[in-house]
């Protein structure tokens, strides 16, 4: 071999292995750099508001700092209409039961309402949402899934279990109602507000809120709001739900199932100010199962921890991202804008809503 072919081979080899190791360094690097920012933007303890506001709604409250409760609550026909969510600042709603039933998650901060329900059992995709904001868990029982029982008998969440089948048994602070009209046994679980705050208590938890916030904005003046719209999130069937911009109240009432979506405690129309949809794959959490699994960055059983998104404020329709770290079960569940800044949120009640990319989503705006 003549000393031309050894440089050219030499050459060729170096080439090579400086691609090689370029590819294999620059994306450890960019893997690096991306937990470092998304651990650095988490850790933050900066509050996303000033003053004393919820961090959640934003609205100025006595109760501006204490520990929420995050409800789980039912979706069934037969239990509607539910009790508190007019006084809830966030409200989370995504499937349940693969292909079917929805449950919701009300968090309530600022407001006492006189009761909360029809409570249900936990699903494993509330509980690191609810750790997210720093929340008490209350719910009624729990899914019956092995890979998911360990998960609150660890004491992952602080939580108050209607059910006594796991974590801490508060049955004490809950009642059954007498079922009336098409309401089921199963529809008939309720609590005191004031009762279970004091169960809270009882059980020695913390009742400062922790919580960083989501950042938020003045409304819009009437004259730059939107001149209406419908939004529609087509859960399956009588799951489905509608929501009408109002430009007067700068809100977005909503109609489930058909029917205008009212609070049981005191007849006033359910209208955030804020609607979020986030878009998140969902499959059965065991083949076979019934019960589902929604990618939303748990750390138990989720591969994928961000999305698409899309938010829905002063009457106008905006594109974005969410993000959730699910190599941290108390991680933020952060909401982006196509540039990539946080959302500032209208003061007021947020509302997510989380599909799967398969259901319809679909805005028509009155402009």
């Amino acid at each position: 071999m003549s000393k031309k072919q050894i440089i050219i081979i030499a050459v060729l080899v170096a080439i090579i292995a400086g691609g090689v190791w370029y590819f294999a360094f620059s994306k450890k690097l960019s893997k690096t750099s991306k937990q470092i920012n998304v651990s650095k933007s988490q850790e933050s303890v900066t509050p996303a508001n000033q003053g004393s506001v919820s961090p959640i709604s934003g609205v100025a409250c006595d109760n501006w700092n204490r520990r929420p409760l995050a409800v789980m609550i039912e979706a069934d026909v037969q239990a509607r209409p539910m009790a508190g969510f007019s006084q809830a600042d966030m409200v989370f709603e995504m499937p349940a039961v693969y292909g079917g039933i929805t449950r919701l998650m009300g968090v309530f901060g600022c407001n006492n309402p006189e009761e909360v329900g029809s409570l249900r059992s936990a699903r494993h995709d509330f509980v690191h949402i609810a750790k997210s904001i720093d929340a008490i868990f209350v719910h009624w029982g729990r899914a019956d899934i092995e890979q998911f029982k360990a998960i609150l008998d660890q004491g992952i969440i602080d939580n108050m279990n209607c059910n006594n089948d796991a974590g801490k048994s508060a049955g004490q602070y809950c009642f059954r109602k007498e079922a009336t009209g098409t309401m089921r046994g199963v529809d008939t679980g309720y609590a005191k507000f004031s009762t279970l705050l004091q169960g809270a208590k009882d059980f020695g938890y913390k009742l400062t809120n922790n919580f960083v916030g989501y950042p938020h904005q003045a409304e819009a003046v009437i004259e730059e709001r939107g001149k209406g719209g419908n939004l529609r999130v087509a859960f399956a069937g009588p799951y489905a739900v509608e929501y009408d911009y109002d430009k007067q109240s700068n809100s977005y009432k909503r109609t489930w199932g058909d029917v205008a979506d009212t609070d049981r405690n005191n007849g006033q129309r359910i209208a955030p100010k804020n609607i979020v949809v986030m878009v998140a794959d969902a499959a059965p959490i065991v083949v076979g199962e019934q019960y589902v699994n929604v990618q939303i960055g748990d750390p138990w059983y989720d591969q994928a921890d961000s999305g698409s998104a899309f938010y829905y404020m002063n009457g106008q329709q905006y594109k974005g991202t969410w993000k959730k770290d699910k190599s941290k079960v108390e991680s933020k569940l952060f909401f982006y804008d196509e540039s990539g800044q946080e959302i500032k949120f209208v003061l007021g009640q947020i509302w997510v809503e989380i599909i799967d990319p398969g259901q319809a989503l679909k805005w028509t705006s009155a402009e």
